[in-house]
C-alpha cells in the first residue's frame, strides 16, 4: 500500500483540527472576542476575565480556578502572533507540535507569570483606570429550557456609533501642569487637560496663572453619532444561575477620546408552567387522589429534556408531602454534577360521600 504523500497528510491534519474545533470551546471562545478581535480588546478582555476568576477572589472553587487557567492559556497564545497565526491555521494541535520542533508553544504555561506580568504582581491589582462610555445593562429572560440544556437568544440591539465629521473639533488633548497659590509660601499642583493653544497674561511684570482658551485643535477629526441596528447571539450556558451576566465587551455607549462601555445581559429565568427553579434544585407540585395517597399509585413526570422521571410510590403519602429525588434538578454551571428535584404532592379530596361510602371507610380504617 503507498504512503500518504504530503497532501493527503495536510487533508488529515485539516480534518483532525475541525473535529477539535467542533468539539471544544476555541481560545477566541474563553475570552469571549470575536475572531478577528485586535491585539488591543484581547488584553483588555484578558484583564477583566482574570480579574474575575484569579485564585485570591475564589478562593477553593476549582471551577474558577479552571477557568483562570483556560482565559490564561488562551490568553497566551493570541497574544503572541505567531502562535495565534499558528492556531488560527491548524489549532491546539499545530501550537503542539510546534513546541515539540522547539518553537515554543502555547501548552503549559505559567497562568500566575502570565497576571503577574500583565499586572505587575502576583496579587490581586485593581484594574487600571480608563475614561470609558457608559455600561449597558439589559434584562434578558431565558426559558427553563434553555437554562436546563443550553442554548442562544436573538437580540436586537441599537447603540450610537462615532462617524468622522467635516472639520474639527474643540478638544482636550494635551496635559498641563501649573501651580497655584494657596497662602504665603504654599503652592497646589494641578494636572488638567488644556487645549493645544493658551495664552499667558502678564499684569505689571507679575506672572498670573495662565488664561487658557479653549480653542479648535488642528489635530482631533471631527466625529457625530449615528444611531445603528443589528443582532446579537447572547449564548445561555447550561446551569447558568438566575442573574448571571453575559458580557459584550466594547459593545456599550462609546465616548469621545475613550474605550466604549460594556453591554451586559443580565439572564433571568423566565417563569414556567410545570417547574419552579431555587438555586439549582427544581420545585414541581403533583396532585394525586386520596385513594392513591392511601394506597401508593404509578406516576412519571416529564423533566425539561423531555426524558420520564418516576415519581411513583408504594406506601402512604400525606397531603403536601415533599419527596427528593436527587440528581434530577439543574445543572450545576460548568460542571457535571445536578442538584435535585423536590416534588409536593396535592392530594384530592372527594367534595362529597354517600352514607354507605362513609360506612365503608369507617369500617376499612377502623
Amino acid at each position: 500500500m503507498a504512503r500518504p504523500g504530503t497532501k493527503q497528510l495536510f487533508l488529515l491534519f485539516t480534518l483532525s483540527y475541525a473535529i477539535f474545533a467542533v468539539a471544544g470551546k476555541s481560545y477566541y471562545d474563553i475570552l469571549q472576542v470575536p475572531k478577528g478581535a485586535s491585539d488591543e480588546l484581547i488584553k483588555r478582555a484578558y484583564r477583566k476575565l482574570a480579574l474575575k476568576y484569579h485564585p485570591d477572589k475564589n478562593p477553593g472553587n476549582e471551577e474558577a480556578n479552571k477557568r483562570f487557567a483556560d482565559i490564561s492559556n488562551a490568553y497566551e497564545v493570541l497574544s503572541n502572533s505567531e502562535k495565534r497565526g499558528i492556531y488560527d491555521r491548524y489549532g491546539e494541535e499545530g501550537l503542539k507540535q510546534h513546541a515539540a520542533s522547539g518553537g515554543g508553544g502555547g501548552m503549559g504555561v505559567n497562568m500566575h507569570d502570565i497576571f503577574s506580568s500583565f499586572f505587575g504582581g502576583g496579587k490581586m491589582e485593581e484594574e487600571e483606570r480608563i475614561l470609558k462610555g457608559d455600561d449597558v445593562i439589559v434584562e434578558l429572560k431565558a426559558t427553563l429550557e434553555d437554562m436546563y440544556m443550553g442554548g442562544t437568544l436573538k437580540v436586537w440591539r441599537e447603540k450610537n456609533i462615532l462617524k468622522p465629521a467635516p472639520g474639527k473639533r474643540r478638544c482636550n488633548c494635551r496635559n498641563e501642569v501649573h501651580h497655584r497659590q494657596i497662602g504665603p509660601g504654599m503652592f497646589q499642583q494641578m494636572t488638567e487637560q488644556w487645549p493645544n493653544s493658551h495664552v499667558v497674561c502678564c499684569f505689571g511684570g507679575a506672572s498670573y496663572s495662565p488664561i487658557f482658551l479653549s480653542q479648535v485643535c488642528e489635530q482631533c477629526q471631527n466625529v457625530k453619532y449615528e444611531r445603528e441596528g443589528y443582532n446579537l447571539t447572547v449564548d445561555i450556558e447550561k446551569g447558568m444561575q438566575d442573574g448571571q451576566e453575559v458580557v459584550f465587551y466594547e459593545d456599550g455607549e462609546p465616548i469621545i477620546d475613550g474605550e466604549p462601555g460594556d453591554l451586559k445581559f443580565l439572564i433571568r429565568t423566565a417563569p414556567h408552567n410545570r417547574f419552579r427553579r431555587e438555586g439549582n434544585d427544581l420545585h414541581t407540585t403533583v396532585t394525586i387522589t386520596l385513594v392513591q395517597a392511601l394506597v401508593g399509585f404509578e406516576k412519571t413526570i416529564k423533566h425539561l429534556d423531555d426524558h420520564s422521571v418516576d415519581i411513583g410510590s408504594k406506601g402512604i403519602t400525606k397531603p403536601m408531602e415533599v419527596r427528593q429525588f436527587k440528581g434530577e434538578g439543574m445543572p450545576l454551571h460548568l460542571s457535571k454534577k445536578k442538584g435535585n428535584l423536590y416534588v409536593t404532592h396535592d392530594v384530592l379530596f372527594p367534595t362529597s360521600l354517600t352514607v354507605d361510602q362513609k360506612s365503608k371507610i369507617k369500617e376499612l380504617l377502623a
